[in-house]
């Protein structure tokens, strides 16, 4: 890893612990809820202790004004829910473009198990080497995701990680296995930092137990889209998971710290 490299990384993280929000879905699923106003959303979960968000190459100027001095990381591959194949992810920037847009991080999404692996494989492959010409970390989204894939089977996201590794990334987010003893695997298929996604939001109580399990198997953090910036107070939630991340907090410590109601 280049002297640049981790340089960025630790601005998109604190002490090799990472709670990134992505807010790309307004390319996937179009200005849904947290994305209208994606301006007071990037404030707000900054605000609560997020380390990094995460957006599409044409959002940039609507996080640097807001983003209170957090990491910025753009995604370079897309698809629409709308389209013929939602898992059929498309590459929309280039390293040297999201430079230009201000990045300290690049990420990619790989569907490992789909039909269309073998283009996304070379899709990864080719950005971790541009990536590395520059000193610019790479984010692999590498999802257990297609035909007969279980996509919390820790088998699968332990394979998915470890393809993120072999081709060349400095981070990896997968999903989550449902339990801390299922994810270990999964976090010791790989010497990367492994991050959870969040997936569609769930009540306060089961995402923070989620990130709770994933930081007791050794993962290095989040990176939670709807989970956060769809919640009704999305620098409260944002801050419940940052207190885990970051100060080791049980749940509902993480809740109550953050002003959230701790369900019975």
């Amino acid at each position: 890893m280049t002297a640049g490299t981790a340089a960025r990384l630790e601005r998109i993280g604190t002490g090799g612990k990472y709670v990134i929000i992505p807010m790309d879905h307004g390319i996937t699923m179009g200005a849904v809820k947290g994305l209208k106003d994606i301006d007071s959303t990037v404030d707000a979960v900054t605000r609560g202790g997020a380390d990094a968000v995460l957006t599409q190459k044409g959002i940039a100027p609507r996080v640097h004004p807001n983003k209170n001095g957090a990491g910025y990381i753009v995604h370079v591959n897309a698809s629409t829910t709308i389209g013929p194949d939602a898992n059929d992810k498309r590459v929309t920037c280039t390293v040297e473009e999201a430079v230009r847009a201000g990045a300290d991080a690049v990420s990619f999404h790989i569907n490992v198990g789909s039909d269309h692996e073998p283009r996304q494989i070379e899709g990864l492959a080719e950005l971790t080497d541009d990536a590395s010409r520059l000193g610019i970390p790479v984010l692999a989204m590498a999802y257990a995701r297609g035909p007969g894939v279980d996509g919390s089977d820790p088998e699968s996201l332990g394979h998915a990680v470890r393809l993120a590794e072999e081709l060349g990334a400095d981070l990896v987010k997968t999903g989550y296995s449902g339990d801390a003893d299922s994810f270990e695997h999964v976090v010791e298929s790989t010497r990367l930092p492994v991050v959870i996604a969040g997936g569609s939001k769930g009540t306060d109580r089961e995402t923070v137990e989620a990130v709770r399990g994933a930081m007791d198997a050794g993962g290095a953090g989040v990176s939670m889209g709807r989970s956060v910036f769809q919640h009704d107070d999305p620098e409260a939630i944002a801050r419940a998971v940052s207190g885990v991340v970051h100060d080791d907090l049980p749940v509902e410590e993480a809740l109550r710290e953050a002003g959230l109601v701790v369900e019975a």
